[in-house]
């Protein structure tokens, strides 16, 4: 019955608010939410450290190295010769390799 009553007070706030015009003067408003499925298997720790990084211009080397991963692939998928496979291959090889390696370290490092 409780939660049903503070249910029904935020949901008033919220409307007051709306009604108020206090949430047209947030940063992003009338703007599409960030696409953030690559965080969706994440845990919340993380995904809050990620995004206070990324709005203070930083990235966590993991995932610099995941931005570079899809212009390899596509480098690999407009290939031409079987030369141009291979040099593709062993960036996306290496690629690969740096961000498991980054994401176990990172891993290990959230263990303490």
């Amino acid at each position: 019955m409780m939660a049903r009553s503070l249910s029904q007070i935020v949901e008033s706030q919220i409307n007051k608010a709306i009604a108020e015009g206090q949430f047209e003067t947030l940063d992003g408003a009338g703007q599409p939410l960030p696409d953030r499925s690559g965080m969706a298997y994440t845990d919340m720790a993380t995904q809050v450290a990620v995004r206070i990084m990324a709005e203070s211009g930083t990235l966590p080397e993991e995932f610099q190295i995941k931005k570079l991963l899809e212009p390899a692939r596509e480098a690999y998928r407009n290939a031409r010769s079987e030369e141009e496979k291979r040099v593709a291959m062993a960036l996306i090889a290496e690629l690969d390799q740096r961000y498991n390696t980054a994401v176990e370290a990172r891993r290990r490092f959230m263990r303490g």
